[in-house]
């Protein structure tokens, strides 16, 4: 309790107004279940969110802090927001029952009632735990053997705690993943027989449980659970589907694409990367299934191609934001790419890295400066160590990147590029709109980049050499001179380029 009112202290005001007035008030959930298994393992830990149960009435609660602000939006479920005067906000919730979920997630009554009752009608044993303000723990549901035990169990009977919201089958192998514990094999076997009822939870709530269990040091301890819960069919088909798929054991000697991708999984785990590059690194080889079917079994060449219409498909329906949607798509388009980085010439080298580049920062910060290039790495490093080209894959790549790098302090990078020559030049010389003024702009920049080109003028010649050449000669008319430069181009990155001027 020391740690806690250390880190939240007005979390002892909201106590003391509470119980000054009367009423009952205790910490409950995931703050008190974190605070005994710290105890129970000799260590300090922090508390991030504090939430506070009492007997209070939602209209009481709003009375004793009239002189804070408080959110009502969960008032119909006894639960109110006190926001305290550094801006932290603090869930205090009336002690109640629920009755009757009809839609799978919400109860259709709730009633006041006493701790016991509240305790119980919670999901797991480890989350049934309260805390009275001096710190004595109350523990009615057997959740402090439990957490000794290393056991999610579910209070009282699983199925019938999973009927009142089917998303805590997901949450159990979120805790499970978490906390390093076991799934109660009688709460196993309800997550099996109601594995199928997961869809009828809304997409964005199965979304937010995937990313915690992806956020998790044990994302693919998570999904080999899924898979053996049957809830990965249901949540994430595409990546099911990739269970028996056949590699050449020459490449691949760990077997089929679902192996190779959970061993690529434990290796993010293993160095910590984000949810992001574990994202990416589930449906990097998701296209596989459908390429290996259309060569015929014979190869399964472009599965890149095909995995972002399937990336893109499965993150949608998870409602993904565009952004998340966009970097995860970078990953899965570029992660043959970026194996044969020391095989490209030098200007396609430089737009591949420069994509989504952050020019605040130095050029020696590679995650920052170039955040979708380094995660880039980072999945390459996962592919090549699950599979039988390990080191020899990714160690080459990174020295070329070393390499690039004071290339670009050499060049200045695409910016540079942008400023000696864009669309308006190419218009203004002859060239109409359309895909060949992208390609000619695009061919012009990679010299740039390539340190080939340092100049305005030589960008005009080479640009206008281009041109004469792609009109095979025939009917040409006199180039006129460019004439006053137009704005440069948007800040974009990447291999891609719009064919509009700029």
């Amino acid at each position: 309790m020391d740690e806690i009112l250390a880190r939240h202290p007005f979390v002892g005001e909201i106590l003391r107004r509470l119980t000054g007035a009367g009423h009952e008030a205790v910490l409950v959930g995931g703050v008190v279940r974190d605070g005994v298994i710290a105890q129970l393992e000799g260590r300090d830990f922090s508390p991030h969110d504090v939430d506070i149960a009492t007997s209070a009435p939602p209209d009481e609660i709003k009375r004793l802090f009239r002189d804070r602000p408080v959110l009502t939006v969960g008032e119909a479920f006894g639960v109110v927001i006190v926001v305290a005067p550094d801006g932290h906000r603090y869930e205090v919730a009336t002690f109640r029952t629920e009755r009757g979920y009809s839609d799978g997630r919400r109860p259709d009554a709730v009633a006041w009632a006493s701790l016991e009752d509240d305790l119980r009608r919670r999901d797991f044993t480890v989350n049934g735990l309260a805390a009275r303000p001096d710190g004595e723990v109350i523990d009615l549901v057997g959740g402090i053997a439990d957490i000794e035990a290393g056991l999610i169990r579910t209070i009282g009977d699983p199925r019938a705690r999973f009927s009142e919201d089917y998303l805590r089958m997901l949450r159990a192998v979120r805790f499970a993943c978490q906390l390093g514990f076991e799934i109660e094999r009688h709460t196993r076997a309800a997550i099996r027989e109601n594995a199928r009822e997961i869809t009828r939870i809304a997409w964005e709530r199965i979304r937010d449980e995937l990313v915690r269990i992806l956020d998790t040091r044990r994302a693919s301890r998570g999904f080999r659970l899924l898979d053996e819960l049957g809830l990965l069919p249901e949540v994430l088909p595409e990546i099911a589907a990739l269970k028996g798929v056949p590699q050449p054991e020459n490449y691949h000697p760990e077997g089929d694409v679902f192996t190779h991708t959970i061993l690529a999984l434990e290796v993010a785990d293993a160095l910590g990367f984000s949810y992001i590059v574990k994202l990416g690194v589930l449906f990097h080889d998701v296209g596989k299934p459908r390429a290996l079917e259309r060569a015929r079994g014979e190869h399964m060449g472009g599965h890149e191609a095909i995995g972002l219409r399937i990336t893109e498909e499965a993150m949608k329906r998870l409602r993904f934001s565009n952004r998340e949607i966009e970097r995860v798509l970078f990953l899965v388009r570029e992660h043959m790419r970026v194996a044969r980085l020391p095989q490209m010439g030098r200007g396609k080298q430089v737009l591949l890295v420069t994509t989504g580049e952050r020019e605040e920062y130095p050029l020696e910060d590679l995650p920052r400066r170039f955040p979708p290039y380094a995660d880039l790495l980072r999945l390459l490093i996962c592919d090549a160590e699950a599979s039988g080209h390990r080191a020899s894959a990714w160690l080459p790549v990174l020295a070329e990147t070393v390499r690039l790098l004071l290339h670009l302090r050499r060049v200045h990078g695409l910016r540079f590029a942008r400023a000696l020559i864009n669309g308006h030049d190419l218009l203004a010389m002859g060239i109409p709109r359309g895909p060949v003024l992208g390609e000619i702009l695009d061919r012009v920049h990679e010299r740039i980049l390539a340190g080939e080109i340092a100049s305005r003028d030589e960008a005009l010649r080479y640009a206008a050499a281009l041109w004469e050449e792609r009109r095979g000669g025939s009917d040409r008319a006199r180039l006129t001179p460019p004439g006053p430069r137009g704005p440069g181009g948007p800040n974009r990155r990447g291999p891609r380029r719009d064919t509009t001027p700029g």
